[in-house]
């Protein structure tokens, strides 16, 4: 059983990780529509990664015997204008879910929950390398971007993302 603080987040982080998985689908129609199909194949599989995030919070709710409060889930409200910006709002983003899961471990410290904390772990390494990655996409954007045969190539590149 877990602690109804610690559910509470857990719920809601359900929520912030469909959420995160229409921002990344906003995201990649958007990459789509200025010619980029390997930005936008990047931000659909990003998307497709934040599902898979959000059911295994899920599950491990259930796992916990407890259940699950669906909530709505807002729709992106960022005026995307260009390229460069989007890749800008992606880390933004994911430095916002960082301090999301930062805020569930400190929970769960603060009320003893060692199993969520381990549980926890996993996310806290992810969203590491999620910014990471969000990073180097803007670095190689800034240094390409404006060649478009090196654009082409880092577009091309981004397209074969497992």
């Amino acid at each position: 059983m877990l602690n109804v603080k610690v559910k509470e987040l857990l719920n809601d982080q359900v929520n912030k990780e469909m959420y995160s998985a229409y921002l990344y689908l906003d995201f990649s129609g958007f990459m789509g529509d200025k010619g980029l199909g390997g930005f936008a194949a990047w931000y659909k599989k990003q998307a497709e990664e934040e599902m898979e995030h959000a059911f295994k919070i899920y599950d491990y709710i259930h796992a916990n015997g407890e259940k699950v409060e669906l909530l709505a889930i807002a729709k992106p409200s960022i005026a995307l204008n260009d390229e460069l910006q989007v890749l800008k709002e992606g880390l933004k983003h994911e430095q916002y879910v960082t301090g999301l899961i930062n805020n569930i471990y400190a929970v769960a410290m603060n009320e003893k929950d060692y199993r969520t904390m381990q549980f926890m772990d996993w996310f806290i390494k992810e969203q590491c390398e999620e910014e990471e990655n969000a990073e180097e996409l803007i670095s190689k954007f800034e240094k390409y971007g404006k060649d478009p045969a090196a654009l082409f190539e880092l577009d091309k590149s981004l397209g074969k993302r497992d």
